[in-house]
C-alpha cells in the first residue's frame, strides 16, 4: 500500500488576506516569535525581516508599529490580557503568545482598525501558523479583551446585529 505525503495546510485564505497590512502582521508574528524565543534586539530582528523575499509587498509602516509597539508594551499587555487566559501567558504556545499579543496591541493603538478586523486578522494568522484549534482559543481571548478595551464599539456592533433590517424578517 503506497501512503500518500501529507499535505501541508497552506494559508488560510491565501487570495483575500495577503494585503500589506497583512503581510505586515505576518512578518510582526515571525518577528515576535524570534523575539519571545531568542530575546535578540529587536533592532536586529527587524533588520533580518526586512530582508526577507516579500517583504517589499508588506505595509513597512505597521509592520513597525506593531513589532517595536507589541514589544515595548508586552508587559502591559500581558498583564491586561492575564485575566483572559486560563493560563500563564508564557505557557502559550509561541505563535498563539505572539499573536495575541499583536492583538491586544492593536486593540490599544489601532483604533482606525475596527476590532472585528484586528480579531479576525489574529484568527487568519493562527490558522496559518498555529497549531490545530490556536484560532478558537485566540478567537475567545481576543474577543473578551476587544469587549474591555473598546466596549463602545463592541457594544454597538452587537446591537445593530440584534436590529438589523434582516432580523425583522426572520
Amino acid at each position: 500500500m503506497i501512503n500518500k505525503p501529507q499535505e501541508h495546510p497552506k494559508h488560510a485564505n491565501p487570495s483575500k488576506n495577503r494585503t500589506p497590512r497583512h503581510r505586515a502582521r505576518e512578518f510582526a508574528l515571525q518577528g515576535l516569535y524570534q523575539w519571545l524565543l531568542n530575546n535578540e534586539d529587536v533592532h536586529d530582528i527587524q533588520a533580518n525581516i526586512r530582508e526577507a523575499h516579500g517583504f517589499d509587498k508588506a505595509d513597512t509602516k505597521h509592520f513597525n508599529s506593531v513589532l517595536y509597539g507589541a514589544i515595548k508594551d508586552v508587559a502591559i499587555l500581558r498583564r491586561e490580557l492575564a485575566p483572559l487566559i486560563d493560563r500563564k501567558i508564557t505557557e502559550l504556545s509561541p505563535v498563539e503568545h505572539a499573536v495575541l499579543l499583536i492583538g491586544a496591541f492593536e486593540l490599544h493603538s489601532h483604533l482606525e482598525i475596527p476590532y472585528k478586523v484586528v480579531i479576525n486578522e489574529a484568527v487568519e494568522l493562527t490558522k496559518s501558523f498555529g497549531g490545530i484549534d490556536g484560532h478558537k482559543y485566540v478567537n475567545g481571548v481576543l474577543d473578551k479583551f476587544a469587549a474591555k478595551i473598546r466596549e463602545t464599539e463592541v457594544n454597538a456592533g452587537r446591537l445593530s446585529q440584534r436590529y438589523s433590517p434582516l432580523s425583522t424578517l426572520l
